[in-house]
């Protein structure tokens, strides 16, 4: 069992919780992830770590809601337990030694796994730019975080209701063409979002690192639900990513097939509504 040692509601549709996990905290890096079950008969569910603290023994987990699983967890509070958090898992990310100015970019709550990012690399003495994007002011999140952590921080919105109007392509070819040479770009949230980032660096040979979020049972590599197709070949996100070289990621590919349980997902959602308000599942 585990203890949620904090909650924070950071947007309505995005929570952030801190766990009591000493064993993880101690060998978590950036990039890894957790699988966590809320209950014994709950489903496995993979979450990126978004940060840890070594001494405490916490790591901190933010989530949206957006299934069955996140809204159970979702109505947990600070003090109580959930059954299961296994992990690190995955392979923590992994940045050239010689690269020193780096674009870390994040969409939603995406930046949620690009904070961390951000957040080693600034501690190792990189330059690091961060693009942070949202469709609006309402469901901005982490801002100071990334402010403490990165040498400069540019917000998009879509609606234009905060920081500069547009999408994170627009800001990072902006910072491309003012003559700013990255040495690499991490880019993390939505999948249209990741292969357009990608669109825009392979012009400019700049290496592109992207966090893959396919469908994940076991996260050991056995059951095969997270192979994705990179380079012309399968490779298994839990064991050998969730990184990947984002210019050789068959993104099309992997949007199909997280779409395959899109009804599945939804019926999910209708019950927990259901167990909400004590309806009928």
């Amino acid at each position: 069992m585990f203890q949620i040692i904090r909650k924070e509601v950071l947007n309505p549709s995005v929570t952030l919780m801190e766990f009591d996990a000493p064993y993880i905290a101690r060998k978590a890096k950036a990039g890894q992830f957790v699988i966590f079950r809320v209950d014994e008969f709950g489903e496995r569910i993979p979450l990126t770590i978004s940060d840890y603290d070594r001494e405490k023994g916490t790591i901190t987990l933010i989530f949206q809601i957006v299934g069955r699983s996140t809204q159970k967890l979702n109505a947990l509070n600070q003090g109580d337990y959930i059954q299961d958090l296994v992990g690190p898992l995955g392979m923590p990310t992994e940045i050239p030694e010689d690269a020193q100015r780096i674009c870390v970019i994040g969409g939603g709550v995406g930046c949620a796994i690009a904070y961390p990012q951000a957040k080693q690399l600034f501690q190792q003495g990189k330059q690091v730019d961060a693009i942070a994007g949202f469709r609006n002011k309402e469901i901005v999140i982490l801002e100071n975080e990334f402010r403490a952590n990165c040498s400069d921080l540019t917000i998009c919105t879509d609606d234009g209701s905060y920081g500069i109007k547009g999408f994170v392509t627009n800001a990072l070819q902006e910072k491309i063409d003012s003559g700013i040479h990255y040495d690499c770009v991490i880019a993390i949230g939505p999948i249209p979002m990741m292969k357009f980032v990608c669109v825009v660096t392979k012009k400019y040979n700049i290496k592109t690192l992207v966090s893959l979020n396919p469908i994940m049972v076991d996260g050991t590599g056995m059951c095969g639900g997270c192979r994705v197709k990179v380079g012309g070949k399968i490779r298994y996100a839990c064991v050998e990513g969730p990184d990947f070289d984002g210019h050789e990621v068959d993104f099309d590919e992997l949007m199909h097939r997280n779409a395959v349980f899109a009804e599945r997902e939804k019926e999910c959602r209708m019950m927990a509504l259901a167990d909400q308000t004590g309806g009928e599942n």
